[in-house]
C-alpha cells in the first residue's frame, strides 16, 4: 500500500511539473500580450506630445513602424535565437525554430500555449526598439530608421534577451542574477543604444539655446497613462500565470508609479518651486521603468522605496546632457537608463524570499552577493549595448547617412518627409500655408 501511495505522488509531481495548458493562465497572457502591444502606441503619443509641431508625426511614425518591423524580425528568426536552446555557451540560441518552424497550436510552454509566449515576447521586443527613437528625436532620417530598427533588434536586443532569459542564458543561469521582466533586455538596452545614437548624430539645431518644449501636454499625459496601463501586463504577465505572483508584480508596479511620481515631483516643487505636469508623467515613467527588473523579487516596501529612488534620481539624472553635451532629446538615458539601473541594482539590496524563492537582498541577510551580480550584468548589458549601437550607427551613417538634412530639421521632418503637418494651422503654429514649405512635387501633392 505505501508502494502504491508513493507512487500515486510521483505522478502526480511529475504531473504538474510536465508542460500542460492551463486556459486561466492563457486567458491572461492574451490579455497581458494585448496590453504590452498598446504600450507601444501609448509611447508614440507620450513621444508624441514632448516635440514640436513640426516632428510630431514622424515621432509618432517611427513607434508604429517599429511594430511591423519588429514583428518581422522576431518571427523570421529572432524568437529562435533569443528562446531557442542555448547554442553558444549562453550568448546565443539556436536556429531551429526558424520561421517559427515546429511550433504548432498544440505546442505548450509552461502552462500557455508556445506561439503565444511568443507573441508575448515579441511585444517586448517591439517596445524596446521604439524607445531608443526618443533620444533621436527631430533630427533622424526616417529611411535610416527603417534600416537600423531590425539590424539592431537582431544584433543588440535578441542577444541580450537570450542571456536574461533564455534557456541556458548566462546571465541567468551562470551569472544568477534576477531581472523578473526586463530591466536588463529593455530598459537599460534602449537607454544605452538611445546614448550610443544620439553621440553618432550629434545635438539638434539649437540644442542649449532654442527653447524646445513640448508642445501638447496633455498628449503626453495621456501616452504616460496607457504607458502605465500596459504596464500591468508587461510586469504581471511576465509570471506567465494567473497567480499569486502575477498578483504580487501587479501591485508593486502601481505602488512604485505612485512614488516615482511623487518622487519627481518633491525634487521639482524644492528645486524649480513648480511641480509640473511633465514632471508628473515623467516621474510615473521613471518609478515604472525601475520597478520592472524587480517587481517579482521585493516586498510592497521594496517596491515603494524602489519607485521613490528612481523619481528621485531620474529627476536630476535627465539634467545630465546639458552638463556633459549629449542631445537626449526626450530623455531616454534619463528615464529609461539611469531608472533601469536603480531597479536592477537594488534588487540586490531589497531582494526577498518569499518572492525569489531563494535569493535574498542585502537589507534581508543575503550578503553582498546579490548586489554584486546585479552590478556585473548592468555593466556587462550596458557596454554590449551601448558598442554594438554605436557600431551599427557609425555604418549606416556612412553608408546611407543616419542624419536628416539640416534643411529638413529646420523646417520639419512632418512636412519634408511624410508630407503632411499634425495640425492645420500650419507649421509650428505660425499660420504659415503648407505649400510655402514642400518642395514642388509635394506642393502639388497637398494641393490636391
Amino acid at each position: 500500500m505505501q508502494f502504491v501511495q508513493t507512487v500515486e505522488t510521483l505522478d502526480t509531481v511529475n504531473l504538474a511539473a510536465a508542460p500542460h495548458l492551463d486556459t486561466g493562465d492563457t486567458a491572461w497572457l492574451l490579455a497581458a500580450t494585448a496590453l504590452v502591444l498598446l504600450m507601444t502606441p501609448g509611447l508614440a503619443l507620450f513621444y508624441g506630445g514632448m516635440v514640436r509641431t513640426k516632428s510630431v508625426l514622424n515621432m509618432l511614425m517611427m513607434s508604429f513602424v517599429s511594430i511591423a518591423l519588429v514583428t518581422v524580425v522576431w518571427l523570421a528568426g529572432g524568437y529562435s535565437l533569443a528562446f531557442g536552446d542555448d547554442a553558444f555557451g549562453g550568448l546565443i540560441g539556436g536556429l531551429r525554430h526558424v520561421g517559427m518552424s515546429g511550433i504548432g497550436p498544440d505546442s505548450v510552454h509552461g502552462t500557455v500555449p508556445t506561439l503565444l509566449f511568443a507573441t508575448f515576447q515579441l511585444t517586448f521586443a517591439i517596445i524596446t526598439a521604439a524607445l531608443i527613437s526618443g533620444a533621436i528625436a527631430d533630427r533622424a532620417k526616417f529611411a535610416a530608421w527603417l534600416v537600423f530598427v531590425p539590424v539592431w533588434a537582431l544584433l543588440v536586443y535578441v542577444p541580450v534577451a537570450h542571456w536574461v532569459w533564455g534557456p541556458g542564458g548566462w546571465v541567468q543561469a551562470r551569472l544568477g542574477a534576477l531581472d523578473f521582466a526586463g530591466g536588463l533586455p529593455v530598459e537599460i538596452t534602449s537607454g544605452a543604444s538611445g546614448l550610443a545614437l544620439c553621440l553618432v548624430l550629434g545635438p539638434r539645431l539649437g540644442f542649449k539655446k532654442d527653447a524646445m518644449r513640448p508642445h501638447n501636454l496633455p498628449m503626453v499625459m495621456l501616452g504616460a497613462g496607457l504607458l502605465w496601463f500596459g504596464w500591468f501586463g508587461f510586469n504581471a504577465g511576465s509570471a506567465l500565470g494567473a497567480n499569486g505572483l502575477a498578483a504580487a508584480a501587479f501591485l508593486n508596479t502601481l505602488a512604485a508609479g505612485c512614488t516615482g511620481l511623487l518622487g519627481w515631483l518633491f525634487v521639482e516643487q524644492k528645486r524649480d518651486g513648480h511641480p509640473t505636469t511633465l514632471g508628473a508623467a515623467s516621474g510615473a515613467v521613471a518609478g515604472l521603468v525601475a520597478i520592472t527588473p524587480s517587481c517579482g523579487s521585493v516586498s510592497l516596501l521594496g517596491a515603494l522605496v524602489v519607485g521613490l529612488a528612481a523619481g528621485v534620481v531620474c529627476s536630476y539624472a535627465v539634467g545630465w546632457k546639458f552638463r556633459l553635451n549629449y542631445d537626449d532629446s526626450l530623455d531616454v538615458v534619463g528615464v529609461h537608463l539611469v531608472g533601469g539601473i536603480v531597479g536592477t541594482v537594488l534588487i540586490g539590496v531589497f531582494a526577498d524570499a518569499t518572492m525569489t524563492g531563494g535569493a535574498e537582498g542585502l537589507l534581508y541577510g543575503g550578503g553582498f552577493g546579490q548586489l554584486g551580480k546585479q552590478l556585473v550584468a548592468v555593466v556587462a548589458v550596458g557596454a554590449y549595448a551601448f558598442t554594438v549601437t554605436y557600431g551599427i550607427g557609425k555604418v549606416l551613417d556612412k553608408v546611407v547617412g543616419l542624419r536628416a538634412d539640416e534643411e529638413h530639421e529646420h523646417t520639419g521632418l512632418d512636412l519634408t518627409v511624410h508630407a503632411e503637418t499634425a495640425y492645420d494651422h500650419g507649421v509650428l503654429g505660425h499660420g504659415a500655408p503648407v505649400s510655402s514649405s514642400l518642395p514642388t512635387a509635394q506642393k502639388a501633392k497637398a494641393q490636391a
